[in-house]
């Protein structure tokens, strides 16, 4: 049995045809639809990216205990145990953050890898002159910006298609699907930064979308309230959409040599994301500093499982991303660590088998959501000062550097939690999360209200979600002093005093 994975970075599902949109030029995605399972109903776990990659190889979340991170000494990673149980493992990615000190050993518990530099602010090349051609932007980078300096360097040396990093990335997947078509029980991980921002893509895909635009050069959405006119934000989901049709073309070369080499017959097919991003919806650009909205929770999946060969079918159970490692493991009779709350997708895929009830997703100190499918609970924490909150961890690393002397100075030893096989960790005072307060606490009613735009007052419904929402962050394991933050208690579905942001219990 063989199985690939072919991972985007914030891919919307909104800008997808199998979900509905008829303006994107994206047929491969439609093809996909048409050759395997379209979840309607998949959503992410812990945000943004290496937390999301954390739950692809533990199958738990990691938002509860820790922000951004390695994989910790305790840690199960689903490569891994491929690599161990005989099934070999291969990495080929451009996602950047593996090689930063954030995300540093993910990438090595696979049993080999391939990377391809330059996505977004890589520092990979070195250009100290005047010669790139740095445009100033209308979203305030410029050449003051030296993440936007160095995407500009970056771009420079990608002058034709072919020397993109998602092109090279997929080259090397491809190379790798070639190679070892005859040959059995591997895991291909084709993994591309694609589409997160900057909006990168070459003129061809560009030219799906022509659009009256005259403003300065915006292709990197910001990371804050849309104050841009109308043909502004057009104009940044055209770029987007650009992006899109160039994942659906390599996508489409990847389906290719499925085709040609009979791959179908024997490997299973999984293409997914980490999570979506918001593009002027809610009046917002990008993820983390607002609520999740289902345009960032609420995430595309496709799965052919060459076992029961279903296509062109779809399923409403509700699935997560925590879900990936497990299917993985059972697709390869191998067993799930005990640590594992993940569930195999086999039965889901065959005949829609619920797997949850409810999920949870969030960000480290920030909101913690709920869903059942049909509504969504947002939890805002109860101080202004988002307290209290702590990091558990081994491994202490912020996305681009290790924690501050300053930070460590204020560690004391835990005792292990229940993952944690017997090892004590570092508790860290965290830097006040990503604290939401402003936004409240939110619940939506996804049929009557999908958009979400009309946050609903049932305090009926609202005592379900805190029950659902409770007892997943027990099953969690998660630190009492979550509960604390959201103004829940442990011990019971309730609110405690001084919950529900102030309103009466």
């Amino acid at each position: 049995m063989k199985a690939v994975m072919v991972m985007f970075d914030s891919l919307n599902r909104h800008m997808l045809p199998p979900y509905g949109c008829d303006w994107v030029h994206a047929p491969n995605f439609q093809r996909l639809a048409d050759h395997s399972v379209t979840f309607d109903n998949c959503y992410a776990g812990s945000l943004p990216c290496m937390p999301a990659r954390r739950e692809l190889h533990t199958g738990r979340y990691n938002f509860l205990h820790r922000s951004w991170g390695p994989i910790e000494p305790f840690d199960d990673s689903m490569p891994e145990l491929l690599k161990q149980n005989g099934i070999y493992s291969h990495l080929v990615t451009d996602h950047y953050h593996y090689w930063e000190e954030g995300g540093a050993n993910y990438h090595t518990r696979y049993e080999s890898f391939e990377i391809s530099r330059g996505q977004e602010g890589d520092k990979w090349k070195a250009d100290l002159t005047d010669a790139v051609d740095i445009p100033e932007s209308r979203n305030g980078g410029g050449r003051a910006s030296q993440l936007f300096r160095h995407d500009w360097v970056n771009r420079h040396y990608m002058q034709d298609e072919a020397e993109t990093s998602q092109a090279q990335t997929f080259g090397m997947g491809i190379e790798f699907l070639k190679t070892n078509a005859g040959e059995d029980n591997w895991f291909l991980h084709i993994e591309t930064f694609d589409p997160h921002e900057p909006y990168f893509s070459p003129d061809t895909y560009k030219q799906l979308y022509p659009h009256a635009y005259s403003g300065a050069h915006f292709d990197w959405p910001p990371y804050r309230p849309v104050t841009e006119d109308a043909e502004t934000v057009a104009h940044m989901r055209y770029e987007n959409a650009a992006l899109v049709s160039m994942c659906d073309a390599y996508l489409g070369k990847v389906m290719d040599v499925m085709d040609e080499r009979g791959l179908w017959d024997d490997t299973m097919l999984i293409v997914n994301t980490d999570h979506g991003f918001l593009l002027g919806e809610h009046d917002c650009w990008a993820k983390c500093w607002a609520p999740f909205y289902n345009e960032i929770a609420h995430t595309p999946l496709f799965i052919w499982d060459p076992r029961s060969r279903k296509q062109g079918e779809r399923r409403e159970s509700l699935v997560q991303t925590i879900d990936l490692p497990a299917t993985l493991l059972e697709y390869f009779e191998l067993d799930r660590p005990s640590a594992m709350q993940g569930v195999p997708l086999g039965e889901t895929i065959a005949s829609d088998t619920p797997v949850r009830e409810a999920a949870l997703f969030g960000i480290h100190g920030g909101h913690v959501n709920v869903t059942d499918g049909r509504y969504v609970y947002m939890r805002a924490m109860v101080r202004d000062d988002n307290l209290p909150l702590y990091e558990y961890t081994l491994m202490p690393t912020h996305m681009r550097h290790t924690f501050e002397v300053g930070e460590l100075q204020k560690t004391e030893i835990a005792e292990p939690f229940s993952f944690m096989k017997g090892c004590r960790v570092m508790q860290i005072p965290a830097r006040n999360g990503r604290n939401l307060k402003q936004y409240g606490t939110l619940l939506f009613d996804l049929e009557a209200d999908p958009k979400q735009e009309n946050p609903l007052v049932d305090l009926k419904i609202e005592d379900q979600m805190i029950a659902h929402m409770v007892g997943l962050m027990e099953a969690n394991d998660a630190p009492v002093e979550q509960f604390e933050r959201l103004g829940v208690s442990a011990r019971r579905a309730s609110p405690v005093e001084g919950g529900r942001n102030g309103r009466e219990a």
